[in-house]
């Protein structure tokens, strides 16, 4: 080989390694760009704020830390409560023809997180649990008990108020062991558990609940994973009631004939 086609070769090489150089460059750079994205989003990723346009105006107020939501009262005047929370998404106030005919011995409170269905301020994990400390600890003054039901994020938040008040009963409808793991499988090249800040680790109070516990699943859940809902459920020390809705994904299982069926056996049994 000629000295002028080694010196060929060599630039050849120099210019290639500065070429995958250049490519991990903006690999590294792409994917820092994206963990920054996740980091800064992560809030308006997890909520979205929701309302129904065409209900009544509220019947309710209760004053949390810093402001005043607004929710429905549906039965009142029943000696039982329950008080409901609601998933990332969802209108509670749409449930109000639900129990009302499903559980008509029941106050049920159905209170729209900050943020959500016109109330003021944003939500967030901290925020979310003490404003359910406080509509709990204000419903039940009046009632001579309280059940909770927490569907998808809200079960996060019923978790953590039933290893902290005496709840009579606990419903958790497509429930999760914790935020961080469920997105942990959605997002597997990022590290979550660095990133999250509102991470719901249901898991860490199930062995703390001893009051009577439903599990509801959607049988075509989409959305949570199986194997978080049964990591959940492995946690608990007094294992919970599990009920699979087959046909059910999760935003419908309210709409299926079981879950109202399967509510109304368990809070009224």
């Amino acid at each position: 080989m000629s000295e002028a086609e080694v010196t060929t070769l060599s630039v050849v090489w120099m210019l290639l390694r500065r070429f995958v150089l250049l490519l991990l460059v903006l690999a590294l750079l792409s994917y820092l760009g994206a963990v920054g994205l996740l980091y800064f989003r992560q809030r308006s990723i997890l909520y979205y704020p929701s309302w129904a346009a065409a209900v009544d105006a509220p019947t309710l107020s209760v004053a949390v830390p810093g402001l005043r939501l607004q929710g429905w009262a549906v039965n009142p005047g029943q000696p039982r409560a329950l008080l409901y929370f609601g998933g990332n998404a969802e209108a509670v106030e749409k449930n109000r023809d639900l129990f009302a005919t499903a559980l008509p011995g029941y106050t049920v409170y159905l209170l729209p997180y900050r943020g959500y269905s016109g109330n003021p301020g944003a939500p967030t994990e901290s925020d979310l649990y003490a404003d359910a400390l406080v509509e709990f600890d204000q419903i039940r003054a009046r009632h001579v008990s309280v059940a909770l039901i927490g569907r998808s994020l809200g079960s996060g938040i019923a978790t953590y108020v039933a290893a902290h008040r005496p709840v009579e009963r606990l419903v958790l409808v497509t429930p999760y062991d914790s935020i961080a793991n469920v997105a942990q499988g959605k997002y597997p090249l990022f590290p979550i558990g660095l990133l999250l800040k509102d991470k719901y680790e249901s898991w860490r109070r199930a062995s703390d609940l001893t009051m009577p516990t439903l599990v509801l699943i959607a049988g075509r859940d989409m959305v949570i994973p199986r194997a978080n809902t049964d990591a959940l459920i492995a946690a608990f020390k007094r294992k919970p009631e599990v009920v699979v809705i087959a046909g059910a994904s999760h935003n419908d299982i309210a709409e299926d004939d079981g879950y109202r069926r399967d509510l109304a056996m368990f809070l009224t049994r």
